[in-house]
């Protein structure tokens, strides 16, 4: 082996790590909604849990980034410790899939059928396939799909340049004596735990065991340890994915560490006194690439079949491996380890924005009712309010942005810029709960009264921001666009209310019925709660536009004003439900 092969095999190693991780993350970004149903159908069932993982896993061909999932799961409550388990065990198994694909470039035949099987064959068909789907695809999921097929092209090609840079090995004597030395179990074990948990992924480490057993010289009896070790190693990924979690996170991680050793433990066990005593002769014969990938599956279904039973005792083991300390810090509200699945993470961030629309509407209503009967405690909880949805907008807003450098769908892309305008609409609302209250607490405090007629247009106006926050509220949190269109001509008899109690005010002031104090509030709190209202026209036409992919809000908004017959109706209606001539006469 010349210094051209060592060059072969750094690029062919190059290739197929590159290819495995592009094929891996457009595979997550495809499975994304699948993904999504799957886990909300998970339930205590170990078997429904376990075929989840194995298939999730099967899907994007990674089960370390199946288990950093779980662990990102676990720790924004999305999934239970004890689901976490028997996904794990599931991830265990589905990530053999990989080996068995790479097996194929073991195929040796004159048939041309059989030939064909083999991916030095099929795979340039492919990559032309996934070139053009992503130069030419007019939406992500084409583009992803053409992405799936180079990634798996690219590493294909590395697989086979690695067997052909290996092939030299074989005649190398120091080559032949590293591999009789892996065949002491505990050695075999450390090196491919070490392997696997510097390239973090069992499924590439499995394949470079397989591209070295290209060159006859790795025998059964030194692959089998080496691949025991590669499941321990694996684990390397979660553990550190758990860093800073919640408890439970922590524990999800300890179970896929402490599952792998027991199995190990276990099977080491059983293959010790065969390979010591009863010396079949397999374990000498040269490991093919079928007969490795084999292995790989063997070993990993018979660890789950004699540890799936046993879940709730790893679920004990972790919870006295990590116990429960006095205090701890409570769970992030949005984890990173989700952004690794956008889908999911925009799902949780839609969860969050929905709570941040409660809060505000909520808070506001408070403050609306806070200018009748003023009470210390709902003041305290007003401004509570306002300074959990800051923080909302803060963490949601960091977030979303982060987000959105990630590859993901056209309408997931349209989702994040809803959500950073909608979280910028609800900020302002509690803002204007804020105001709202302190105009309540200038009128108590400098013993400022309403006149009767004022106090009557106030409530009119009052109970029509309140209908429009409860609108705009549920519109969002149920996504129902035929709600969200009765918002804007609310919106706009709002507008209208604003206009005539300005007016009124001013006759008032004429008059001499109203100072110029009590002026000042009135119009403050008509600018308050006008603009409250313009926030949820806001989010109701983000609502709209988010439905059909565009995020025009002006040209929206037009639209619906001079073409909409259901616009016209319900503006006259509003305006019939919100006419200040009841406060008169």
């Amino acid at each position: 082996m010349d210094i051209f092969d060592t060059l072969k095999l750094a690029g062919g190693l190059s290739l197929f790590l590159f290819g495995m991780n592009v094929m891996s993350e457009a595979l997550e970004r495809r499975a994304e909604g699948s993904l999504k149903r799957l886990l909300a159908r998970l339930t205590q069932n170990k078997t429904v849990g376990f075929l989840t993982g194995l298939l999730v896993t099967a899907v994007i061909q990674s089960s370390s980034a199946a288990t950093v999932m779980v662990v990102g799961f676990v720790n924004s409550g999305v999934m239970t410790l004890k689901q976490a388990i028997n996904v794990i065990m599931g991830a265990n198994v589905g990530t053999t899939i990989t080996a068995w694909l790479l097996s194929l470039s073991g195929i040796s035949s004159d048939n041309l059928f059989i030939r064909m099987l083999k991916p030095t064959s099929f795979t340039p068909i492919l990559a032309t396939a996934g070139i053009l789907l992503f130069l030419f695809g007019k939406n992500s999921n084409k583009k992803d799909s053409g992405t799936i097929l180079l990634g798996f092209s690219t590493l294909m090609f590395g697989m086979d340049a690695m067997s052909g840079s290996v092939a030299g090995l074989a005649d190398v004597p120091a080559f032949q004596q590293m591999f009789i030395l892996f065949q002491n179990p505990l050695l075999g074990i450390l090196v491919g735990a070490v392997l696997t948990a510097v390239i973090q992924s069992s499924s590439a480490s499995v394949g470079i065991l397989q591209a070295l057993a290209s060159t006859g010289q790795v025998s059964y009896g030194a692959a089998m340890p080496i691949i025991m070790g590669q499941n321990i190693g694996t684990c390397a990924t979660a553990i550190l994915s758990s860093f800073g979690a919640t408890k439970n996170a922590k524990r999800a991680a300890v179970v896929h560490l402490s599952f792998n050793i027991l199995g190990t433990a276990i099977l080491l066990l059983a293959f010790l006194p065969v390979s010591m005593f009863l010396k079949p002769p397999l374990l000498d014969q040269p490991a093919t690439l079928f007969g490795i990938a084999l292995t790989h599956s063997a070993f990993n279904i018979v660890c789950t079949l004699l540890l799936l039973p046993t879940s709730a005792l790893l679920e004990r083991l972790a919870v006295r491996l990590v116990p429960d300390s006095g205090k701890e810090t409570a769970a992030s509200e949005l984890d990173e380890r989700l952004l690794a699945t956008p889908h999911i993470a925009l799902d949780r961030c839609y969860t969050l924005v929905q709570e941040m629309a409660e809060i505000s509407t909520n808070s506001l209503k408070s403050g609306i009712e806070l200018l009748a009967w003023y009470d210390k405690q709902a003041a305290k909880k007003v401004r509570a309010a306002e300074e959990k949805c800051d923080h909302y907008e803060d963490i949601l807003g960091t977030y979303l942005v982060k987000l959105s450098s990630y590859q993901m769908s056209d309408a997931d892309s349209g989702n994040v810029s809803m959500m950073l305008k909608v979280i910028g609409d609800l900020e302002r609302i509690s803002d204007h709960s804020i105001h709202i209250l302190e105009s309540a607490e200038e009128l108590r405090e400098k013993k400022i009264q309403f006149t009767e007629e004022a106090q009557k247009e106030l409530a009119v106006l009052c109970s029509a921001v309140s209908e429009i926050m409860t609108l705009a509220c549920t519109a969002f949190v149920k996504n129902d666009l035929d709600l969200s269109m009765n918002i804007e001509p609310l919106e706009q008899v709002i507008d209208d209310l604003k206009e005539e109690m300005r007016n009124a005010h001013v006759l008032r002031l004429k008059d001499g019925v109203c100072s110029i104090e009590t002026g000042f509030i009135w119009l403050d709190l008509l600018t308050s709660l006008e603009r409250a209202a313009d926030h949820c026209s806001n989010i109701a036409i983000c609502i709209v536009d988010a439905s059909k992919n565009n995020m025009n809000l002006h040209r929206s908004l037009s639209v619906m004003k001079e073409e909409s017959p259901y616009y016209k109706k319900q503006y006259a209606f509003y305006s019939k439900k919100y006419t200040l001539s009841k406060t008169t006469g």
